[in-house]
């Protein structure tokens, strides 16, 4: 199969268990899930697809020799996902607005229920190997350490974004070893951070980001709660859930102004003093390894103002927001 990829350029896919995962049902639906939520009202043009990022993982492990089992782990990593991404920690109480975690503790369950483990079995393939992630420590670590997750969705980010023409230079600068994402380099290694600083401050946890989860949170609880969709749909895809409400909008008056503030057609402040809804947005900061004075050093070791960066970019944004109706 030949795939182009925006960050990582031309490629052929032939490993036949890649190849089946990325034609199930379970992966196939991600190209019908927004990357961002619903970004399009405040930023246009900037869609792109879960399925997307997630072929990206799988790529960039590829491209640096991970085993075929991390490999895996990457592509699958994101199926948890509901419609609208990262919105649905502000339509379920089980989410964690702070913390952005939902998909992730339902990651394993998910997964089980899913297509995947019959797929893998017939491959040979370990599911419980798999779903381990102490197994695969360059595809996922906990923040401010880089992983291949972080490293993708923060490169195609600034790619649709245009924040930066392409991905080179940083992949041209990354070096894969004993588990751990490594700069060549101090140079590259805190322009890379210094990018990932802007995108965390303009999109992922900005003010738009902050209005785009609150009012998509509060369109999708209040259809939940009319039983205009169920639980269920929510994970089917965007559009299919924004196709069940609908009909519904010209009936309900109250759906109305959340389906326009959702949409961005309805002004808003942000004012700690004069506020009706308040929101948290999940921060995220790194502090790249890289190769110092013939030494693996972080970047805050090099640079000692980065750790007050760090401190305060790893607490959640709060913002207060007021719509003008």
């Amino acid at each position: 199969m030949k795939y182009i990829d925006r960050v990582y350029g031309n490629f052929e896919i032939d490993e036949p268990v890649i190849l089946e995962l990325i034609n199930s049902k379970t992966i196939q639906r991600l190209k019908d899930i927004d990357q961002a939520g619903y970004f399009e009202p405040h930023f246009s043009e900037t869609a792109h697809s879960r399925f997307e990022h997630s072929v990206g993982v799988y790529l960039l492990l590829k491209m640096y020799g991970a085993s075929i089992e991390e490999q895996i782990a990457g592509l699958i990593h994101d199926v948890s996902h509901s419609a609208f991404s990262h919105c649905i920690d502000y339509v379920l109480d089980a989410g964690s607005e702070k913390e952005h975690n939902y998909q992730d503790n339902v990651f394993d369950e998910f997964v089980r229920k899913s297509e995947i483990p019959e797929i893998l079995r017939k491959y040979g393939l370990n599911i419980e190997y798999i779903l381990d992630d102490k197994n695969f420590p360059l595809k996922e670590k906990d923040l401010p350490d880089l992983c291949t997750d972080r490293i993708d969705y923060s490169l195609r980010t600034a790619i649709v974004f245009k924040e930066i023409e392409n991905g080179k230079y940083f992949i041209d600068n990354l070096l894969a070893e004993n588990g751990q994402w490594i700069f060549k380099d101090f140079e590259s290694a805190e322009k890379y951070a210094k990018l990932f600083l802007k995108l965390n401050t303009d999109y992922y946890a900005g003010l738009p980001s902050a209005v785009m989860f609150r009012t998509v949170g509060d369109y999708l609880r209040y259809a939940l709660s009319k039983k205009y969709i169920s639980e269920i749909d929510l994970y089917t895809t965007d559009k299919i859930v924004l196709g069940k409400i609908e009909p519904h909008i010209k009936t309900d008056s109250t759906l109305s102004l959340l389906f326009d503030r959702m949409n961005n057609k309805i002004g808003f402040r942000n004012n700690p003093n004069d506020y009706t809804r308040k929101v948290f947005c999940k921060s995220r900061i790194v502090n790249p390894l890289c190769w110092h004075n013939g030494k693996v050093k972080r970047v805050s070791y090099v640079e000692s103002s980065w750790n007050g960066i760090i401190e305060r970019e790893s607490r959640p944004k709060e913002y207060f927001l007021k719509f003008d109706k």
